[in-house]
This record gives structure tokens, C-alpha cells and sequence, in this order.
């Protein structure tokens, strides 16, 4: 599967933005999607997770409650609405994809997309 994440960009601290990813394949309902970040200097980092129904999400406990992942397997889709947004948000977001839930280790997930970049000003 190929992805392609897409919607940063420069928020005031408190607004909001939508990360969307797009997914290529006929088998995208059959994966699970994943959503990291990397802040400069720092190692990428677990965002938030959605099985390949949609029933299950997972979030990192410094996104939850501002944080929302959802996805559209008829339009191949995978997205992050983020709310309340700080400075410390800010990062290149990166979507990812795997047969199973491979947790919050970057390194266990298969298949990544080129990240978009999330700043977000004081």
C-alpha cells in the first residue's frame, strides 16, 4: 500500500487542523492505519492508531480528548482532526499502515507515507 499524508501547515496555539492520508490499493480496508509525528531533535513518536474497521482507536496520552482519528475505507482514506493545539504539537506528521496493530514502536509498522509538516505557533 502507498500513502500519502497531506493537510499541514501553520496554526495559531488553541486552533485546530485536519491531517488527511491517502491510501492507494484495493486492500486498504485491511489495514490497520497509524499516525505518527517527529519533532526536530526528536525521535518519531506514536500518535494515534484506527483498526481496519474503524471500531478500535488508540491514542497517545498526550493527544487524547484533542486529538480524533477516523477513516473511510470506500474513499481510501485516513484522517487526524486535531483540536487545542500547542506548540509542542508541532512536528512532521507522518500516517502509517500495517496488517496488525504494531503499537506505538515506529519501527514495527510497515508501510509509511511521506510526512506533512504541523507547526503551531505561541
Amino acid at each position: 500500500v502507498q500513502l500519502q499524508a497531506y493537510g499541514g501547515g501553520l496554526v495559531q496555539a488553541g486552533g485546530s487542523l485536519r491531517l488527511s492520508c491517502a491510501a492507494s490499493g484495493r486492500t486498504f480496508s485491511s489495514y490497520v492505519m497509524g499516525w505518527f509525528r517527529q519533532a526536530p531533535g526528536k525521535e518519531r513518536e506514536f500518535v494515534a492508531a484506527i483498526s481496519s474497521g474503524g471500531g478500535s482507536t488508540y491514542y497517545a496520552d498526550s493527544v487524547k480528548g484533542r486529538f480524533t482519528v477516523s477513516r473511510d475505507n470506500a474513499r481510501n482514506t485516513v484522517s487526524l482532526q486535531m483540536n487545542s493545539l500547542k506548540p509542542e504539537d508541532t512536528a512532521v506528521y507522518y500516517c502509517a499502515a500495517d496488517i496488525h496493530y504494531r503499537g506505538t514502536t515506529s519501527r514495527e509498522w510497515g508501510y509509511w507515507g511521506q510526512g506533512t509538516l504541523v507547526t503551531v505557533s505561541s
